[in-house]
């Protein structure tokens, strides 16, 4: 069993920021796959389904991005899912838009919530797909630039990085983690 968590807000409020880039991978997954989203406990949004012939949950943790490995240690101590098959998606400002990075493991950079995953599941041994948002004009400007609502102009840039995000979990899940780095990165 797999667990496929986007980082992202409550949407409601963030919907259409660049904090999101997670969620709106999960929902695109959702949708392609026809797994309902109806669930809520582990402090998250979550359904579960197939996907590539493979048993996923899709979690959209409801805690705020700064604390989202407090939802993900949830589900992953319930399921008692072993930490490779983690694959989690949140925003980068280190990536170009509309690009994606795949990594097996890593640190959390400057990202709060994959900070709070780390400190959560006391390990930085998971798959991460990083989706670039790039960077403010303005490095004073991060906060207004990650929760601020997304120009007409960026949209489309935004949203072929979240179905590039959307095809490497596919990728994953049907040929293994080497094969998506090689095929996305």
């Amino acid at each position: 069993m797999f667990l496929i968590v986007g980082l992202g807000n409550p949407e409601n409020e963030y919907a259409n920021t660049r904090h999101n880039m997670g969620f709106d991978t999960i929902n695109k997954l959702a949708k392609a796959y026809e797994i309902e989203l109806n669930k809520q406990k582990f402090k998250g949004i979550y359904g579960t389904g197939m996907i590539e012939n493979q048993k996923v949950i899709l979690l959209k943790p409801q805690t705020y991005m700064n604390l989202s490995g407090e939802s993900i240690v949830e589900v992953v101590n319930f399921y008692k899912i072993d930490l490779e098959n983690i694959i989690v998606i949140y925003d980068d400002m280190d990536v170009e838009p509309g690009k994606i990075k795949v990594r097996k493991k890593g640190g959390a950079g400057s990202h709060n919530g994959m900070k709070s995953v780390i400190e959560n599941l006391n390990s930085e041994d998971f798959i991460r797909i990083r989706v670039g948002i790039g960077m403010p004009e303005y490095k004073t400007d991060r906060i207004n630039y990650v929760i601020g609502k997304i120009s007409s102009q960026d949209e489309d840039i935004l949203e072929n990085g979240t179905n590039k995000a959307k095809e490497a979990i596919i990728e994953i899940l049907k040929n293994g983690v080497d094969a998506a780095m090689n095929k996305f990165n």
